[in-house]
Parts: structure tokens; sequence; C-alpha cells
């Protein structure tokens, strides 16, 4: 089992969200668009998490896709940062 400190969280601030859908495409089992036209993070089992700074965990695997999403997003909207300590690695809050 990976680390604490390697597990990373996301999610999105919908007031910034554009609902270009790059998120999407990039990581699909991580975003979707809902019926609003804004993205939303996805929960365990694919449901959209949907409350306001709601967080969902970043599979390893799709590790890249997400941070993409974060670093080409238009609304800058896309928050990744890591469990253990709530720094960005991605997004607005970053350290690029």
């Amino acid at each position: 089992m990976a680390a604490d400190t390697d597990e990373l969280q996301v999610w999105i601030d919908q007031d910034l969200c554009t609902g270009d859908g790059l998120c999407a495409q990039y990581a699909p089992e991580v975003f979707e668009l809902d019926i609003d036209g804004l993205a939303y993070v996805k929960g365990d089992e694919g449901e959209l998490l949907q409350a306001p700074g709601i967080r969902a965990g970043v599979p390893a695997r799709l590790l890249l896709e997400v941070i993409d999403s974060a670093k080409e997003c238009p609304g800058d909207c896309i928050h990744v940062v890591r469990a253990s300590d709530d720094v960005a690695v991605a997004g607005p809050d970053a350290m690029e």
C-alpha cells in the first residue's frame, strides 16, 4: 500500500469551471460534466461528488492524467493536493 504522503486528492472549484470538459477527456474515471455543464470529481463508485470543495482520491494509475488536467484547465479550477499535508501539487495554488 502507498504511503500517505504519496496519496493525492483532487477537487474542482465549480465557480471557476468553464465547462470546457478537458478534464473529462484526460481522466473520465475521475472527472465528469454534469447536466449543469460544470465538471465534478467522481467518488469510488463513479458517483458525482457535488458538494462544494469535496475531494476525491486520485488513483495512482491516473496520476499523470489528473495533473495534466489541472495544468491544462482553461478555468484554472482543478486542485490536486497531497492528502497527508494538503500541499498543492497541481492547479492554481501549486508552486510551479
